[in-house]
């Protein structure tokens, strides 16, 4: 089998560095239609989920301290 499985060729996609000019054309990008009724609807969600301000804050500090907690969690090593 070649070494060349999906998931290392996603990899490689999503993890390459980026040249200055594809950055800029990249967070330039236009929203289509669909994403950005998608960003919406995220937005309701999260403000019915957390109706004040300060349930909106502390949230987002423990979604924050949760995800840095994840990351500094040891990874697996990838199967052969």
């Amino acid at each position: 089998m070649s070494g060349n499985t999906p998931s290392r060729s996603a990899s490689a996609i999503t993890e390459r560095s980026l040249t200055p000019e594809e950055f800029d054309a990249w967070v330039n990008a236009p929203l289509s239609p669909h994403e950005r009724e998608e960003i919406l609807s995220l937005i309701a969600w999260f403000c019915r989920r957390y109706p004040t301000p300060l349930e909106r804050l502390d949230a987002s500090r423990r979604m924050t301290r949760d995800a840095l907690r994840l990351r500094d969690l040891p990874r697996r090593p990838a199967s052969p």
